[in-house]
Formats: C-alpha cells, structure tokens, sequence
C-alpha cells in the first residue's frame, strides 16, 4: 500500500477543506466594513459565529500533517513562506480578537471592526501569495531551500494574492445571501456578480499565464493523450460559471453558493493536475518528502478516527445553525 499517497490525498482534502470552509469567513471579513449599519455588521458575523473557528480546524491539520508526514517538504517551504506565512497568522489573530472583543465595547468598537477588515483582507491575500509561490516553484538544492527571502514576493503572487480575495469575496458574499434577511440582500448580489467576473477573468488569464512560464505544466496539460482527460477541467469550469451567474440574476443564492464551490473544486484539481507528483512544486516529490512507512501507518491509525470524528461535528454544527439568521438573535 502507497501510504505516502495515501496522505498526500489527505493533505490535499485538509487543505482544501480549509478553503472552502474558512474562505466565506474570510470573505466576510473583507465586506465587512463595507456594511451600511452596525446592525448588518453584527449580522454579518452572527452568520459565522457558530463555525468561524471550527473551520480552521482544516488549517491546523493540515500544518501539523505536513510537518508530520512529510517532514523534508516542511522543512523546504516554511523558510520559502516564512514572511507571508507569519502576516496570515497575524491576520488570523486580529481576526479571532476582533472577533471577540468587538461586541464587548460600544467606544471602541470601530477599531475592533477595522482591525476584523485588516485580518481578513491580510489573512486572505497572504493565503493567495503563497499558491502563487508554490505554484512558481521552490528553489531546492541538497534537498534544502535555496531561494533568497523574497522570493515570494513576484508578480506572478500578487496577481495570485489578489485572485484569491476575489475568489473568498464571491463565496462570503453568496453566503450572506444564504444567511441575511432579505432586505439586506440586493446590494450582495451586485457584489457577487462583480467578485463572480473578476474571480473568472483573473482564473483565465492564469490558465494561460502558468502554461506560458512554465514547461512541466504546458506538457501536462496540452500532451496528448492526456489532455483530453484534463481539459474537461476548463470545459467543466466554464459550464459552473454559466450557472453562477444565471443563478445570482434569478436570485437563487444556495445554487450559486453550490457553484462556486464547484469552481473552487475545479481549481484545485487544476493546481493538482499541475503539481502532481510533486509536494513542493517543482522540487520535490510526495515520495521523496515522505516519512517512513512506520511512522506513517501508524500517524494513518490515528486519522481514520480523528477524521470521520472532525467531519461529523463540522456537518452537525452547520445543521444545526442553519436557515436565515434572525435579526433580534446571534452572538453577544
């Protein structure tokens, strides 16, 4: 059994399972002060009380995955992120205290709901900075980094870094749809259709941007036979943003909600299709990354009930907490 594969489908499924979940939080987070009321700001994170911090459980495990089960290939790209790793952090943290503290102060509470904006917008364009590093590629020499500090810092992970808000923008605001009363809810399909068409230009120009710089991903892609497998991703993809937008101009917010998880899912199978083999893009594979096989199986042990444990209070608590949100009800 391909133990070292079998964890490199789990990582994968924490990670993207962190997106999803905490990426419309995220989003939220960057709308927020774009709220006309203190009331609709409130509503806003009342929407994500129950689960805001139940979703970076995803963040959590797969940092701790990766640094247990692959170990050389979290030895290579924590000194590649460090810089914008530490700024997502920092931004999380002015999250989880804005969070917190903004409802237990009426004086300061403007600082409070900046400081939420800030960690949010922080947190979100470091997250797309890092794709757009790995993405690039890591310099490794002697199975050690050796790229310079900045080399995170490019063109290439800006424009990522400002995807990736438009991206998690969508998402918030189609889960405010969900979530607000109605009467709150005409100026969030605007800002969903505007998040929809610049997330969906932005992805274009990256398909043909990643290809152009480089040649691993070009014959991926476009080498026969396999690319009539891999281009149904575009195909596919093109299908879910016809539905997003006819499902926000007939005001169907669960539907688009369900649709632009669809493109999230089909971008990361695109940045799988574009990594794959390799753990530490185009470095190091998921073999030569990996733990021994011991300490594999055994850390495997543990996840086949830590796992279906996390997924089933995850899917309780979103049950729990659903429908619309009730104006005179929420966290205080």
């Amino acid at each position: 059994m391909d133990y070292a594969l079998i964890w490199y489908i789990l990582i994968a499924i924490a990670v993207f399972a962190y997106v999803i979940l905490d990426g419309f939080d995220l989003g939220i987070g960057i709308l927020f002060l774009s709220a006309q009321t203190t009331k609709e700001r409130d509503l806003m994170m009342n929407s994500v009380a129950p689960v805001w911090d139940g979703n970076e459980t995803w963040l959590v495990l797969g940092g701790g995955g990766l640094f247990a089960v692959f170990p050389l290939a979290y030895s290579v790209v924590m000194p590649a992120l460090y810089a914008p790793l530490i700024m997502m952090l920092l931004g999380l943290i002015f999250r989880g205290v804005a969070f917190e503290y903004r409802f237990r102060t009426k004086r300061g509470q403007f600082l409070w709901d900046s400081s939420f904006f800030i960690g949010s917008l922080m947190a979100t364009f470091t997250q797309g900075m890092m794709l757009g590093t790995l993405l690039q590629g890591v310099k490794v020499v002697d199975r050690q980094y050796s790229g310079g500090w900045f080399d995170w810092f490019t063109p290439f992970s800006l424009y990522c870094g400002f995807l990736t808000v438009a991206a998690y923008v969508l998402l918030g605001a189609c889960w405010l749809l969900i979530k607000m009363p109605e009467h709150y809810q005409s100026r969030y399909y605007v800002t969903a259709k505007r998040s929809a068409i610049i997330m969906v230009g932005m992805v274009a120009i990256l398909s043909i941007w990643l290809p152009i710089r480089n040649d691993f991903i070009a014959d991926r892609w476009f080498s026969f036979p396999q690319a009539l497998l891999f281009l149904l991703i575009p195909a596919l993809s093109i299908y879910l943003a016809y539905l997003l937008f006819k499902d926000l101009i007939e005001h169907m917010p669960v539907k688009a909600y369900l649709a632009s998880l669809g493109l999230f899912f089909l971008a990361f199978l695109g940045f799988g299709v574009s990594t794959y083999p390799f753990i530490v893009p185009h470095s190091l594979t998921y073999v030569q990354a990996a733990a021994p096989d011991t300490s594999l199986k055994f850390l495997l042990s543990g996840a086949v009930f830590l796992l279906p444990l996390i997924i089933a209070y995850t899917a309780y608590s979103y049950y729990v907490f659903r429908g619309r949100l009730n104006e005179d009800e929420g966290y205080h």
